[in-house]
């Protein structure tokens, strides 16, 4: 299989080299990368090089000229492109913070001005892979990966698929919090969950390790729910009355006043600490002498992993991450999963970001959500969930209602859908406060 990353210059991009060197089946044999940043390009080039010393099979890596002569005959797009770079993040978590409301990546206004920024590029590629690579399978990593996916979606249907580690990082979490033997995971059908929700806002509603439902027993253990991060981040006290366990990043929503406060008191965004620090790697890697590329590339992603969600973590009384969660995400492994189970239909459950069809009734079918599919040779196909609560419903549904103005107003240039975006997003307390937002970011662009 032929394999191309849109993006192949990103930070990241080193963990999904890593995986492919590690399967055993070596199933992709020319991974081509692409990047409109040249010098990153070349440094992550240099990483992947020093990586794959002394590995008895090797993956190829392939550096493309352009965007056409990356598509051309893949089997696999991996679309992970940052439009705007680090300062665009900078930019997206500033303005809003500036207005008093949380400037975050992909929640709230600062997702909202991601989305508008990057979905005319992703429609771009979504369109040349339709011209260039039509049976091939798009997996966006780009976030907001909702929003994205649902996008591209508009062009490429079902040929395209969300993916994110938050939910199958939970799911890990609890079922070890639970005492689950380790082993279970690795045989089908041992451990099976309700999952559901959008991207970045979905909730664990059950959880069955051999046929018996876990999650209830872990909800009332406070012990247990303070040995993981989710536990530790939301609280027992709050878990128990909400009886299911959120994605991390509902810790937004549900703690906004003290996520927003640790935030606007820290030193720095977490955009800006990236923006420094992989700007510092980066160039120190072109520039050499500061050891080889793949030590200096290693070095930083282990700070990276240690600071991820900070403010959340401090908003929630300050804990370090433990140990086993700072191996590097684990997109590069949902996404391995997936390619497989795409070329050998062998029936694999995962949690992805797909059309909605009739998981969630409320919505529309085509709506994008996140939730638990079973994978064929055909594509993912969600399975059917339990109703959802009033209150997880409510969310999705205004969540939704954002996601899908932001997609209409990029793609038709529509400041008044751009503004029902910002504004009608439950992180931005005021519509002249989004207007403000979106004013100062066009003028910023």
């Amino acid at each position: 299989m032929r394999l191309t990353i849109l993006g192949g210059g990103g930070f990241r991009v080193p963990l999904v080299h890593r995986a492919l060197l590690d399967d055993p089946a070596h199933s992709v044999s020319e991974l081509t990368l692409y990047d409109t940043d040249p010098r990153r390009l070349s440094v992550i080039a240099e990483v992947l090089a020093r990586q794959a010393e002394g590995h008895r099979a090797p993956v190829r890596v392939r550096l493309a000229h352009g965007l056409d002569d990356a598509l051309a005959g893949a089997d696999f797009v991996f679309s992970a492109i940052r439009v705007g770079g680090t300062a665009g993040r900078v930019r997206d978590e500033r303005i809003p913070l500036d207005e008093g409301v949380l400037g975050q990546e992909t929640v709230g206004a600062g997702g909202v001005l991601y989305g508008l920024r990057t979905i005319p590029v992703a429609l771009h590629i979504a369109e040349r892979v339709a011209a260039l690579a039509p049976r091939a399978w798009v997996i966006n990593f780009t976030n907001p990966a909702g929003m994205v996916t649902e996008a591209m979606a508009q062009v490429l249907g079902d040929r395209v698929v969300g993916i994110c580690d938050s939910p199958v990082g939970l799911v890990h979490r609890a079922a070890r919090a639970a005492g689950a033997d380790p082993s279970a995971f690795g045989t089908p059908g041992r451990v099976t969950y309700d999952y559901v929700g959008l991207n970045h806002l979905g909730w664990l509603r059950s959880l069955a390790v051999d046929g018996q439902d876990v999650l209830p027993g872990l909800l009332g253990d406070a012990a247990a729910l303070g040995s993981f991060e989710e536990g530790r981040l939301f609280g027992a006290d709050w878990l128990r009355v909400l009886g299911a366990l959120p994605n991390e990043y509902l810790h937004y929503y549900y703690f906004r006043r003290e996520t927003l406060a640790s935030v606007r008191g820290a030193r720095e965004t977490r955009g800006e600490f990236l923006d420094q620090q992989q700007g510092g790697f980066f160039e120190r890697a072109a520039a050499g002498g500061h050891g080889d590329a793949y030590t200096l590339w290693e070095r930083t992603r282990l700070e990276r992993e240690e600071t991820y969600l900070a403010d959340s973590r401090k908003a929630s009384g300050g804990w370090q991450r433990d140990s086993c969660d700072l191996e590097g995400g684990g997109y590069d492994r949902v996404a391995l999963a997936l390619m497989r189970a795409l070329v050998d239909g062998g029936g694999t459950r995962l949690i992805l970001n797909v059309r909605n069809r009739s998981t969630v009734p409320q919505l529309a079918p085509d709506a994008i959500v996140e939730t638990v599919c079973e994978v064929g040779s055909d594509g993912p196909r969600p399975l059917p969930c339990a109703p959802l609560r009033a209150d997880q419903l409510g969310l999705m549904l205004q969540l939704k209602a954002v996601e899908r103005a932001a997609v209409e107003a990029a793609m038709f240039k529509d400041r008044d859908a751009a503004l029902r975006a910002l504004a009608l997003h439950p992180l931005v307390d005021s519509p002249a406060v989004a207007a403000r937002i979106l004013e100062r970011a066009a003028e910023e662009a």
